[in-house]
């Protein structure tokens, strides 16, 4: 879109030959309440959340890692730090992960049939939303919403300047 393109009101019915005028914030949004709640509907159905499915994954290295670091790792991507330190404690408290050697978190042996459940579910998930967009569409809608991020981001820090 170039500067002299006339912004739009949103439009859910918008012709192909009008996206271009249409508002970023409208469309972003939509997707994203959509995708994740298509996404967290289905791990309901098996009594999971996405915070714990991130934890499990996150813990499942090596010799597992320390509460604070799966915190760190996580808290961009949840609601804040709180929500993967409650996650944590859900899947102690079920038994999917234990506190090994020097405190760090590990999975169980039924934490690690949980994940390969999980997997299976999200496995299918990603087919059904990503039904029809071949790969490289896809990764060209992220390089665009990556580079508005960044555009972004590099106004915040000249507004932060002033």
């Amino acid at each position: 879109m170039d500067r002299e393109t006339v912004l739009m009101p949103a439009d859910p019915a918008a012709p192909d030959d009008a996206l271009a005028a249409q508002p970023i914030g409208y469309w972003s949004g939509l997707a994203h309440r959509a995708v994740i709640g298509r996404i967290r509907d289905e791990m309901a159905r098996i009594d999971v959340t996405q915070p714990q499915w991130w934890t499990l994954n996150t813990v499942d290295v090596g010799d597992g890692r320390v509460r604070e670091e799966v915190i760190e790792r996580l808290a961009h991507v949840g609601d804040g730090p709180q929500e993967i330190s409650r996650a944590v404690d859900q899947l102690l408290h079920r038994g999917w992960l234990t506190l090994g050697a020097a405190h760090r978190l590990v999975l169980t042996e039924s934490g690690r049939d949980a994940k390969a459940r999980i997997k299976q579910l999200v496995t299918g998930l990603r087919a059904e939303i990503h039904d029809g967009i071949p790969d490289e569409d896809y990764v060209t809608a992220l390089k665009v919403l990556r580079r508005m991020t960044d555009n972004i981001a590099r106004q915040n820090t000249r507004d932060l300047e002033r």
